[in-house]
């Protein structure tokens, strides 16, 4: 990792304190000695917040939390207010939805607004680090191919999705738009974007909500017995990506869009490196699920619909990482050991019981 200079003179905030990402990033935040103003929906909550506080108590920096809301303007005024950097992390990230504009696309695009209109009028904020997605670059696996030289570059941009079809990936295209278009509007403050992969690795919630741990959770819980699909995606661990936020905010020279991910793979792949360390006490899978029959079962057990299959199931993609490597000095854990400790970690809490 490039070296950096972390500055302890004046608070940062984090949006969506309660959120997997933004949990390493306070984590690292305050490890560094830094204030962190963080936003979660409701600060006397302790059984979301009791974590984050706990840190705060544990190491250097200081946490302070505050009221938020995403689709409220002007909520994020008091927890900005004397802060030098934003990230921007909030930002729904699920399969289960029953409207994807009031669930998906409301929160991500709104919420991206109302915090950048929020540092054009703070003028203590300098820097804005803004939490994409490599899905903002393509929606679907089968997009990469038809990329200059079948590789996902920052010069990538999604143009498959729609809230018909992979509405979470439009959501994430929506924001990061109109997050540059706030930007380049002004000259005061400078975004920088992080796309990082399927994030995955341990929490430091005890409980958290994001979809990483529930596509963890099918290994072992006996839905991938059988087999399990090659939906094909790339990947970064949680702790890599914190880092990369906190280059992206403290590099003098960070600038533009930067993807942050590891190594491809697909989800029979991924789940059949915990077979070593788990394979005794847990079905994880032994064998992918043939693309034919996922075609037929995949809608009835998953929800998932044909077109998804047929786009994202054996189309392995490769993607350039090498911004994020010379520019922000990002270094990279081995994938293996990612799952493995969050895996361990989700059956020390109990997951599987």
């Amino acid at each position: 990792m490039t070296a950096f200079q972390i500055d302890t003179k004046t608070p940062v905030m984090v949006t969506g304190a309660t959120g997997y990402v933004a949990g390493w990033i306070i984590h690292d935040l305050l490890a560094g000695g830094v204030t962190v103003h963080g936003t979660v929906r409701d600060p006397n909550n302790s059984s979301k917040t009791k974590h984050l506080r706990d840190l705060g108590d544990r190491l250097p920096g200081q946490l302070k939390l505050f009221k938020a809301d995403l689709l409220e303007p002007g909520s994020f005024a008091e927890a900005m207010a004397g802060c030098s950097i934003v990230f921007h992390t909030a930002s729904p990230f699920t399969t289960d939805f029953k409207d994807p504009q009031t669930e998906l696309v409301d929160p991500a695009l709104k919420g991206t607004q109302n915090v950048l209109d929020q540092v054009n009028v703070t003028p203590s904020v300098t820097r804005v680090v803004l939490t994409s997605s490599v899905v903002a670059m393509m929606g679907d696996a089968a997009d990469v191919a038809y990329m200059p030289g079948g590789t996902l570059t920052e010069d990538s941009w999604n143009t498959t999705s729609s809230l018909d079809h992979q509405a979470y990936p439009y959501s994430k295209i929506l924001a990061e738009r109109d997050a540059w278009r706030i930007a380049d509007a002004q000259d005061r403050w400078r975004l920088v974007v992080i796309n990082p992969g399927f994030v995955l690795g341990p929490s430091v919630g005890p409980t958290p909500t994001s979809e990483s741990f529930a596509v963890v959770k099918a290994f072992g819980d006996g839905r991938t017995r059988t087999g399990a699909p090659r939906i094909n995606f790339c990947t970064v661990d949680v702790r890599d990506l914190a880092q990369a936020h906190l280059a992206a905010a403290y590099l003098p020279d960070a600038e533009g869009r930067h993807i942050v991910a590891g190594e491809s793979t697909d989800m029979c792949a991924l789940g059949m490196m915990l077979r070593n360390q788990f394979g005794k006490d847990y079905p994880i899978p032994k064998n992918a699920m043939p693309k034919w029959l996922f075609w037929v079962v995949g809608p009835f057990l998953a929800k998932i619909t044909r077109k998804y299959i047929s786009r994202n199931t054996e189309h392995p993609f490769k993607f350039d990482n090498s911004k994020s490597v010379e520019a922000l000095g990002q270094t990279y854990r081995r994938l293996q050991t990612t799952i493995e400790e969050m895996f361990g970690q989700m059956v020390e809490r109990g997951v599987f019981r």
